[in-house]
């Protein structure tokens, strides 16, 4: 059987390990021809091919469950469930998703595109299973990066204190989430790796056992309690922790070896109550480029499988946001010992790798564990230290109530960078930056900015170190500036709460927000060529808002459009038009950005264009709205 003719999992069913090592190969192949050509996630995948592919010969996936963490790892599980035909699609618009999507197979039992929710997910269907009388088995396959996640760690726990619940959990251990691991948990998975496999030493306990006269094949439970105890004493600490947290052991196993997989699953399946299966694997598996170079291809752009290396860019870009805030702030660092930059394992993404490499000694990589990240940043202020937490605007929302208790409420000067605010492309859903602007200017005590482009973040970044009076918060896009001066020295920090006028006109006054600033530009000059005369405003903040320079304006021009990137409900949008209403200015508003809709996988540019955010997209709207008359009715 070749992996083409497989469209349901259940045929892997009787395989012999050598059938399944070939379409092990195969799957390595088709993974990696595709992300070579459309690029994605590369080394999770190929990791956890052979662990894939064993796990589901041992269950019936017409009634058991198994849910992936994150989704990124689960390429090779997309491959045998029915959408080979259309993996070519990945990640493309209206193709395969990257992640997990509930919608796209039956499958896909839970969709994830942040770490440390399927054992909370699995634990759930299997409470659910018992309390309908049904028999299936829940399966939860995580990562050892995701155990530096909290809500995995509070999973575990319940799942412990539910000795009748059975629950499987794999580990997928390959010493890494996106960066290489930190912390104590990844320390100690890193002992167990080494470690005799805990299950082998208890059959081989049971076997001597077996030999003593007057036993033979019966082992009473008292026997059976010493052959606990002979495994701990033997090996005191492998497994011990999850021993002790209520979960029944075994490991660590070869990821990459069928056979030993096969067994462990089967032996696994048998065992009543939770239980963990420690799988030690290599990220990259079976693409020596990738091994050698864990991090960096975690995910890819476009590449040669030859070389490993993206085809070079036509002609040479501006620098990205996150490289311009990196330089910055090691810039800024050298000069102020208060500053402390922390990541959530996202050193790489966010640049602050190259902040560690300078100043290691204020750099904090907390691993997957968002809600820490603020509450630790906040604990750092109260000491006068000036923490600068660099976080994905999506991750952040898991951090949402230690923003409101532990930062705003307490007044404390936290630093929050929004890293990939708006569109973000490929990742889908999961991963658009929308939401930032509106579950953070409702919270008291916050202040909201957003540059315009990368010099103009340079002086937010300034601006956002020099302020004391509570948390501080910057929004700023995924990819490259535009190329304009910037600073090296002479740093210079906005006024708070202050905008600046672009371009004056008669017609419309067009107050737009960070990354909208230069098409609302632009399409201030396309709605010229229609005589129609445009007052453009820099916002630069959501709040506060510089009610003192737009609200006359609007007053007087009696046309207002806004445009942002992120979601108009409780936007940018809303808050001007907030503010003007508070203001008894009853003029018409124009709101332009996200509506209440999920943005799906795709290009940036294609997202922008389906949501009417091109330049001159903006400017057909502004023209349609508030300068086209509209036809008569004639007649009932």
């Amino acid at each position: 059987m070749h992996l083409s003719e497989i469209t349901h999992p259940n045929q892997l069913h009787g395989l012999s390990v050598r059938q399944l090592e070939q379409i092990a190969l195969e799957i390595r192949e088709k993974h990696l021809q595709t992300v070579a050509t459309s690029g994605g996630h590369l080394g999770p995948g190929l990791g956890v091919v052979e662990l894939t592919l064993a796990l589901y010969q041992t269950l019936d996936l017409d009634r058991d469950k198994v849910v992936w963490d994150v989704g990124h790892q689960a390429y090779p599980h997309k491959l045998i469930t029915g959408r080979y035909n259309r993996f070519h699609t990945l990640r493309q618009k209206d193709g395969i998703a990257g992640y997990l999507k509930r919608g796209e197979s039956k499958f896909d039992h839970f969709g994830a595109g942040h770490a440390s929710t399927s054992i909370s997910a699995a634990l759930g269907m299997a409470i659910a299973r018992d309390l309908k009388g049904e028999n299936f088995k829940c399966v939860a396959v995580i990562g050892d990066g995701a155990l530096t996640g909290g809500m995995a760690l509070e999973a575990i726990d319940h799942a412990g204190h539910l000795p009748k619940t059975n629950l499987l959990v794999v580990l997928n251990d390959n010493e890494m989430s996106i960066s290489p691991n930190v912390g104590a948990i990844p320390r100690y998975l890193n002992k167990l790796r080494v470690s005799p496999p805990i299950q082998f030493l208890s059959d081989n306990i049971e076997e001597q056992l077996k030999h003593i006269p007057f036993v033979g094949e019966s082992i009473s439970p008292e026997l059976a309690r010493v052959k606990e105890g002979m495994k701990r004493l033997a090996v005191p600490k492998v497994g011990a922790v999850f021993e002790e947290l209520g979960f029944t052991y075994i490991g660590p196993v070869d990821g990459h070896n069928l056979e030993e997989l096969i067994s462990t699953f089967e032996g696994a399946h048998k065992h009543a109550g939770p239980v963990i299966v420690h799988v030690a694997t290599t990220k990259g598996k079976g693409y020596a480029i990738a091994e050698s170079d864990r991090e960096g291809y975690h995910a890819q752009s476009p590449f040669n499988l030859a070389t490993g290396k993206s085809a070079p860019a036509s002609k040479p870009k501006p620098p990205t946001y996150s490289k311009v805030f990196a330089d910055t702030l090691i810039a800024l660092a050298e000069n102020d010992p208060r500053i402390v930059a922390i990541t959530a394992a996202m050193g790489t993404g966010t640049g602050l790798d190259k902040f560690q490499a300078k100043l290691p000694d204020r750099y904090v990589d907390v691993g997957i564990a968002e809600q820490h990240a603020i509450t630790l940043a906040a604990g750092l202020a109260t000491e006068g230290m000036r923490p600068v937490a660099a976080i994905y605007s999506t991750f952040l929302q898991r951090a949402f109530d230690q923003i409101v208790h532990d930062a705003c409420i307490q007044h404390l000067p936290v630093f929050l960078c929004l890293d990939r605010a708006g569109i973000v492309g490929a990742d889908g859903p999961t991963h658009q930056g929308m939401y930032d602007i509106a579950y953070l200017r409702c919270i008291p005590n916050m202040v909201l900015m957003a540059p315009k482009d990368e010099g103009e973040l340079q002086q937010m970044l300034v601006t956002g170190i020099n302020y004391t009076d509570g948390p501080i918060a910057m929004r700023y896009p995924r990819g490259n500036g535009y190329g304009v001066p910037l600073m090296d020295e002479g740093w210079e920090e906005l006024p708070i709460g202050k905008a600046e006028i672009l371009r004056e006109g008669d017609d419309v006054l067009m107050i737009a927000y960070g990354s909208m600033v230069h098409p609302t530009l632009q399409a201030a000059g396309l709605l010229s060529e229609h005589g129609i005369s445009a007052t453009v405003i820099n916002a630069r903040f959501a709040k506060p808002l510089d009610t003192e320079l737009f609200a006359p304006l609007a007053r007087s021009i009696g046309k207002v459009v806004t445009v942002e990137e992120g979601c108009l409900m409780g936007g940018f949008g809303s808050a001007i038009a907030e503010s003007l209403m508070d203001l008894n200015v009853v003029v018409p508003i124009k709101r332009i950005g996200v509506p209440d809709i999920l943005v799906e996988h795709a290009t940036p540019d294609e997202s922008l264009g389906s949501l009417g955010l091109t330049s001159s997209q903006i400017a057909e709207t502004v023209r349609t709205t508030f300068f086209t008359q509209k036809p008569v009715a004639v007649g009932v």
